[in-house]
């Protein structure tokens, strides 16, 4: 299969292997932002075929396990609403808010739907004209553009019964906030290619430039993750922090621009607050005033819980890159996929997930290297 094999061939992931391992003089420790790719490392075992100085830690780019509690409790007590249909798509039912999920409530028999777009929501606002649709626009600026679009449909169909309840984010305030922790060990960035793939990697070379520290774009397989780790490697054995773009089949300097344009046509740049990180300013986005219409969280009344974090959840450490899972007292015991604490051990690209599932595969580090390589790549 083109553009998809080549990128698993075992002979090319040993060969940029070795290039890593002849290259390295010392120490060094490397973040990937993007869950996905956080899943594909422990999945690969990639952290084994690393020298023991290599290390990577793991960044904020879980959209299920950034969201906050609070927004969390606010879609509870929207989706229990008999006139609400509450749609999402399917890794946030089981996350954990103060007291209840998502999929508790659909037991109990409020209308909670698994979609796969804001346009399947859209469909059912049209389908059901007596009710309330809502759907949780949850993500970083890869889904955004197709959220807007859904607002945007909406009002020009005068829907009355759709509405989004926002929880989206931007990556490169995220970046930022990391590197202005002193103590942060973070020394290169391995950057989400799917988020690059419409903002352009251009936004990111002042960034690069204002942390001091190299930022490589970088797909999911295999060998886009090594490609991004030698292209991190070089820059930081020759003391340089560019932007460097490894997934150039996908991601263009400018990125995509009409989804760029229907996002900033519908939403604008607000304050966000991180799950267990806390409020970073300019990260987030809500609904510009025209379409605050079509805004679940002034549409109905807001709950207020007044916690910041699950129990005993430390979600927050572990996407700042200052603990890993596996660190956490609880993981592995009191908090298993059956039974989680926090949105990383449920959602499909949290770390404690990854590490849980493929922890045969060395997902936790170079400690595990004795461990054996799996067949594929």
């Amino acid at each position: 299969m083109q553009y998809l094999t080549e990128y698993r061939e075992r002979a090319s992931v040993e060969k940029i292997s070795a290039e890593i391992q002849r290259i390295t003089t010392r120490p060094w420790a490397l973040m990937e932002v993007c869950g996905g790719q956080t899943h594909a490392i422990a999945k690969y075992g990639l952290q084994q075929l690393l020298p023991h100085e290599i290390e990577l830690l793991h960044g904020p780019g879980c959209p299920v396990c950034v969201t906050s509690l609070a927004i969390i409790d606010q879609a509870i007590a929207i989706a229990t609403r008999p006139e609400v249909i509450f749609c999402s798509f399917g890794d946030m039912l089981r996350v954990p808010g103060s007291h209840s999920d998502l999929l508790s409530v659909k037991a109990a028999g409020g209308d909670v739907r698994t979609v796969y777009s804001p346009m399947d929501a859209l469909a059912l606002a049209q389908a059901h004209p007596d009710r309330q649709v809502v759907f949780f626009a949850i993500g970083f600026e890869t889904t955004a553009p197709a959220n807007a679009m859904a607002v945007f449909q909406a009002q020009r169909k005068g829907l009355g019964n759709f509405s989004l309840l926002v929880s989206q984010f931007l990556v490169p305030p995220a970046i930022e906030t990391i590197c202005a922790d002193g103590d942060t060990r973070v020394q290169a960035f391995l950057a989400a290619g799917h988020v690059c793939a419409i903002t352009g990697f251009e936004a990111y070379q002042p960034l690069a430039q204002h942390i001091r520290r190299p930022i490589v774009v970088t797909g999911f397989e295999p060998l886009d993750i090594l490609e991004g780790v030698l292209m991190c490697v070089r820059q930081l054995e020759q003391g340089s922090c560019d932007v460097q773009n490894q997934y150039a089949r996908a991601v263009s300097r400018e990125g995509n621009r009409p989804a760029r344009e229907m996002l900033q046509q519908v939403f604008e740049i607000s304050p966000q607050h991180w799950r267990g990180v806390g409020e970073i300013a300019g990260s987030g986005l809500r609904l510009r005033p025209q379409y605050t219409a079509f805004d679940a969280d002034q549409r109905f009344p807001r709950v207020t819980t007044g916690r910041d974090d699950s129990r005993g959840c430390i979600s927050g450490q572990i996407m700042q890159g200052r603990s890993k899972p596996d660190d956490c007292p609880h993981f592995g015991k009191a908090c298993r996929p059956q039974s989680p604490l926090g949105a990383p051990m449920v959602s499909s690209e949290g770390p404690c997930a990854a590490y849980y599932r493929y922890a045969n595969r060395g997902a936790s580090g170079p400690d595990h290297k004795k461990q054996e390589l799996p067949n594929e790549y």
